[in-house]
């Protein structure tokens, strides 16, 4: 019999972590020749999960103060730093050192600052710094973890993210055109990461549902030039995907529907059907139904492709089970699922020959295909 210790076996994994547990224990590990080497090891790796939080701290205020953006031409001294943010030098030099820690910049011999290859990274990865400054709600509502787990509460990203609860002709613009913004930022990414693990090249429509201001689909038509698309989502949104598909050139290739696919039928005339990042902002009643809509609407053998972050299930997932599965919790709605999880919900619908081929970047999206009988 084993536990979930992987291959070791119950007895001696219970006996081991009781032993492992004990203060004792670790600090003769640390000082013994044949265990001191894994006992620091593993001091370091929960020591490192003890300061995360004020890493991303860290993160958030060279963001918020442009500071990668204003070494991007060259090294600079915390006190011209300093005097550009209105912050005195030496705290400016706290926040450079820790920075440096993180690797993100680089100390030289006179103590000036420049870009690591790392920090240069992050301003080359779009939507990241936006998805960055973004996350002091997620931080807000992280602050009590335990009160977040029992129960609903008044939530930061529940406020930002209306969209999610159904509604139609009572979201803010400002609020729509936001969250568009963000998600188009972040989206070229999961496009890229999309298209990598499906092609389009027999495909002769795609209808993409959830579609926001058509960044996937803008992708999509630019890998495969003679695809027809089409756009399904809320009114507040689409109005933008005409003027971004427009000015890529692909205007008489797509047809834009307005509507919800919670109360609107889904347009028919695609063979293939897209859900990117849609399913995990939803309740699994929600998502049944979206899935039996998209079955309804696709003709026989047409294809169904789902692309986004998923959980691990029996071998937990750090961007899915971390970050996302919180995320969801403090949307207050949907949750991160495994890609067993999501064959099962299409299996339910009518769907078969459900496949998820390994993601390139996992914390980016990972994909699942499913087919209508034919």
């Amino acid at each position: 019999m084993s536990d979930n210790t992987g291959d070791m076996p119950g007895w001696r994994g219970g006996w081991l972590n009781r032993l492992v547990a004990r203060p004792g224990f670790q600090s003769w590990a640390s000082k013994f020749p044949l265990t001191r080497r894994q006992a620091r090891k593993d001091g370091a790796l929960l020591f490192d999960v003890v300061q995360g939080f004020v890493q991303s701290q860290v993160l958030m205020a060279l963001v918020e103060l442009d500071i990668l953006k204003r070494l991007r031409a060259g090294p600079q001294s915390a006190d011209l730093l300093g005097r550009a943010t209105d912050i005195p030098a030496d705290r400016m030099r706290v926040l450079l050192q820790a920075a440096a820690a993180l690797d993100l910049l680089k100390r030289d011999r006179k103590g000036a600052y420049r870009l690591a290859r790392k920090g240069a990274a992050l301003m080359g990865v779009p939507g990241l710094e936006a998805m960055i400054r973004h996350h002091r709600a997620f931080y807000a509502d992280l602050a009590d973890p335990v009160a977040l787990l029992q129960g609903p509460m008044q939530t930061e990203l529940s406020e930002f993210w209306p969209y999610v609860f159904g509604a139609r002709g009572d979201i803010d613009p400002d609020v729509a055109a936001t969250y568009s913004d963000l998600m188009a930022q972040s989206q070229r990414l999961v496009a890229e990461d999309t298209l990598r693990a499906v092609s389009l090249k027999d495909t002769q429509c795609l209808l993409d549902v959830g579609g926001g201001t058509g960044a996937f689909l803008e992708a999509a038509g630019r890998q495969a030039t003679g695809l027809q698309m089409m756009l399904f989502d809320l009114p507040q949104v689409v109005s933008a995907a005409r003027v971004r598909l427009n000015a890529a050139g692909m205007g008489d290739r797509v047809t834009i529907h307005a509507g919800s696919f919670r109360e609107d039928p889904l347009p028919l005339g695609a063979d293939a059907l897209s859900l990117i990042r849609v399913l995990y902002d939803h309740s699994d009643d929600t998502v049944r139904n979206l899935l039996a809509a998209a079955f309804a609407a696709l003709p026989p053998s047409g294809r169904l492709i789902i692309s986004e972050p998923m959980g691990g299930g029996a071998s937990p997932d750090p961007a899915g089970d971390i970050y996302f599965a919180f995320y969801t919790l403090a949307m207050q709605t949907g949750r991160v699922r495994s890609a067993d999880e999501i064959s099962d919900l299409c299996a339910t619908a009518g769907f078969v020959d459900m496949r998820s081929p390994k993601p390139a970047r996992a914390y980016v999206t990972r994909v699942l295909t499913a087919r209508k009988p034919g």
